[in-house]
């Protein structure tokens, strides 16, 4: 009978480190510079492709992120056992945008609506029409 209850605490004791060491990735942020994602519409489409993305190809690595539209910056929260900064960037390079000094993959930066592209290809915020508000506002 001791022999089963010292098993059993055994058993126990192991699931409960494995599940603690799980549990030990700490969370991590960075910043990465999303020039053009400067208004409104670009934010939400992202949004809805990281959503899509993290759980699909992502293992729910990311937590959550954080928009400055005015700076062109992006904070992600995420686990570093699940999900790698490269592959934050390859989603967003995916997505259309660029991220850091990646640029945006081709075909799908053609797919964004205008204001959504470069500065240096007419988009972004347009004089007197700020865009970084949400329209909702």
């Amino acid at each position: 009978m001791i022999k089963k209850i010292f098993i059993l605490i055994l058993i126990v004791f192991t699931v409960y480190k494995s599940d603690a060491q799980v549990m030990a990735a700490k969370a991590e942020w960075v910043t990465i510079k999303t020039p053009n994602i400067r208004c409104w519409e670009c934010k939400e489409k992202l949004e809805h492709w990281l959503i899509v993305e993290n759980k699909a190809n992502m293992q729910s690595g990311l937590i959550q992120w954080k928009f400055n539209l005015l700076n062109g910056e992006t904070r992600f929260q995420y686990f570093p056992d699940r999900v790698s900064l490269d592959e934050i960037r390859i989603a967003l390079n995916n997505a259309g945008f660029d991220a850091d000094d990646e640029k945006a993959e081709e075909s799908a930066y053609k797919k964004l609506p205008p204001i959504c592209k470069r500065n240096e290809e007419g988009g972004g915020p347009q004089k007197g029409k700020p865009c970084h508000i949400d329209p909702q506002d």
